[in-house]
């Protein structure tokens, strides 16, 4: 029994022990896992702080400035400024530049220029229009710098495609009214007036018209702000610090401008090449004078009949010395209508006569102010050189003055002309031997004055070809511009702007439209190969009569010579095409697969071509014609 008791106290014991020994490990295993749960805590306290000092900071980057990353990202989706120039740049003439923004867009000036040699047939050469006349949707208006058949000659074929308000000043609104209603399928179009000073809004753009000297009145350039920036556009321009008309170009704005920065500077370059500065207006003035002066003849001044300032010098002048003043030319007549109505010209009573009434006046007291100073063969100049003319026939009595310099392309057509006029006895005084004529734009220190006023902080030089481009472009540099800040462009060549960086993208349609007669763009470069061969090697028709199954010669062949040969002259010649054109068609007939139009036709003008070019070394168009009767 003691014993029982013993070993049962013994157990108790040993249990004891047991729990006593397990006890600190409890403890500690307690320990541990309250340890887990503090620190499991602080790092949740820390990841929810951690994560509200991200959202935070996010808040305070969105509010302040964005991280580079997100800077790039957010610039990549923003819209930029794309400018387009779809006309006047590497060329002359034909002006037109598209200014867009998201879904706004407008365009400024809409210009033609006039065929050269090779475009044998052509009235007129527009841009290419295809990219606005695809987001015409978007279009806002045309701003109009200047009248000039450069910058507004296209404005009808524009809006056949494109209906837009036009924004300009009033003489370039009195041009464009005529140049519109002389085309009668263009319906309403709403010319808003505008002055230079002006401000008004075209979409998120807002448009500044400056005052700008130029030879023509009304001519304004452009101060354009965007949502990037603003871009300054010079129009064509000089510095005229005595104009007929009106005041100085307004230097101050654009060097206000400049202060206040601006993001693109673009600039006329058409007399980058001209050193100094160009002569003022009044210099042809002084110029007329002692050409009137002591003058016993008649006297024809041809000039640019938009040359609405030269016109009124012209008129003074001739004031002055007492002279009757005509004029011939139907756009002179029709301009000098305009500038008469709207002010810009001042005539006294009794000066202007009819061209019909010249006769009644002794040829000493008469001035006759004439189109052609680029030799048009269709001109009233042209037509008095070459006695085509109904009411003057010049003669030994006529001092004929040309006010106007050469536009390129049009020097051997002048040359031409005045050759002849020297021969038929006249005076003729033109701008080699005289003071008759002075540039409206502007040489290479006027240029200068610009970009210092200005101080762009991208150059991009307009108007005028490649050599034009590339020496503003140098003269920039001269002023302070970076060269890789210097944008050369091209036609159909894209600049984006951003308001701190510019740079050229994609490109977009662009060149030429050709206009010919009532056709616009009809006449492609096929065409002007097919005429270019016609008018240096002639054509050669091959005309034959067959029955409709083509299996017998009705008549013919018969050879008919155009541009080509005197066919009296080459009977020989005439008679074996003739021989030829017979046995390719027996040839065929004999033949059943071959009796097909198209391949007797295109056999006979081989076996024609190959004979002509063996035997006189020439390559005439051939045209084969069969005809087919029952």
């Amino acid at each position: 029994m003691q014993e029982k008791k013993n070993t049962a106290g013994r157990q108790r014991a040993a249990a004891k022990q047991r729990q006593t020994a397990r006890e600190p490990a409890a403890v500690a295993k307690k320990a541990a896992k309250r340890k887990s749960k503090t620190e499991n805590a602080v790092a949740e306290t820390v990841a929810a702080a951690a994560k509200k000092t991200v959202r935070a900071a996010r808040k305070t980057a969105a509010k302040v400035k964005l991280p580079a990353q997100t800077a790039e990202k957010k610039s990549a989706k923003a819209p930029k400024l794309r400018i387009i120039p779809l006309g006047g740049l590497n060329e002359i003439g034909k002006n037109m530049t598209v200014f867009e923004y998201g879904d706004d867009m407008f365009i400024v000036d809409c210009g033609v220029t006039f065929p050269d040699d090779e475009l044998l047939g052509v009235d007129l050469v527009i841009p290419d229009m295809t990219y606005v006349v695809q987001k015409k949707d978007k279009v806002r208006g045309v701003v109009l710098t200047h009248a000039h058949e450069d910058h507004i000659g296209s404005l009808p074929y524009f809006l056949r495609d494109v209906k837009a308000p036009i924004y300009c000043t009033a003489l370039t609104a009195g041009m464009v009214s005529l140049k519109i209603s002389e085309h009668k399928n263009l319906g309403k179009v709403k010319i808003n007036v505008k002055k230079a000073g002006d401000k008004f809004k075209l979409g998120c753009f807002e448009i500044e018209l400056i005052r700008v000297n130029h030879s023509i009145s009304d001519a304004v350039g452009l101060a354009i702000k965007t949502p990037v920036g603003v871009v300054v556009m010079t129009g064509d321009f000089k510095i005229d610090p005595t104009p007929i008309r009106g005041e100085m170009i307004d230097l101050e704005r654009f060097g206000r401008l400049g202060r206040e920065g601006v993001l693109l500077l673009m600039s006329d370059s058409t007399n980058a090449e001209r050193p100094g500065i160009s002569m003022s207006e009044r210099k042809v003035g002084e110029s007329f004078d002692s050409w009137f002066k002591g003058c016993d003849r008649r006297i024809i001044i041809a000039t640019f009949a938009s040359n609405v300032d030269r016109l009124q010098q012209i008129i003074n002048t001739a004031v002055k010395y007492k002279r009757k003043v005509a004029v011939s030319g139907r756009s002179m007549e029709n301009i000098l209508k305009v500038a008469l109505e709207l002010g810009y010209l001042d005539i006294p009573d009794k000066t202007l006569i009819e061209l019909s009434q010249i006769n009644r006046y002794p040829k000493d007291q008469l001035v006759v102010i004439t189109t052609g100073s680029q030799g048009e063969p269709m001109s009233a100049l042209y037509r008095m050189a070459f006695t085509g003319h109904r009411q003057i026939e010049v003669g030994k009595d006529d001092r004929i003055i040309i006010s106007a310099s050469p536009i390129p392309g049009n020097e051997k057509a002048i040359s031409q002309m005045v050759n002849e006029l020297f021969r038929r006895g006249a005076d003729v005084v033109y701008n080699a031997i005289a003071d008759v004529h002075v540039s409206g734009h502007a040489c290479q220190e006027e240029l200068k004055i610009i970009l210092s006023l200005v101080r762009p902080k991208y150059f991009m030089p307009v108007h005028g070809e490649c050599r034009h481009l590339l020496m503003h472009a140098s003269l920039a540099q001269t002023c302070g511009v970076d060269s890789s800040r210097i944008l050369i462009g091209d036609l159909g060549s894209v600049v984006e702007l951003d308001g701190e960086n510019a740079w050229q993208t994609s490109t977009v349609q662009a060149g030429r439209v050709l206009v010919d007669g009532y056709g616009v763009g009809d006449v492609g470069t096929a065409v002007l190969r097919e005429r270019k061969l016609l008018s240096a090697e002639g054509i050669i028709v091959a005309e034959t009569v067959m029955n409709r199954d083509l299996t017998a010669i009705v008549s013919g062949p018969d050879i008919i010579s155009r541009g080509f040969i005197f066919t009296k002259e080459a009977e020989e010649l005439t008679e074996e095409m003739r021989r030829l054109t017979k046995k390719v068609i027996e040839d065929c007939m004999a033949e059943r697969r071959l009796r097909d139009r198209s391949v007797i036709k295109n056999r006979i003008r081989d076996e024609l071509s190959e004979y002509l070019f063996r035997q006189i070394k020439r390559s005439p168009m051939v045209l084969p014609i069969i005809t087919e009767v029952q």
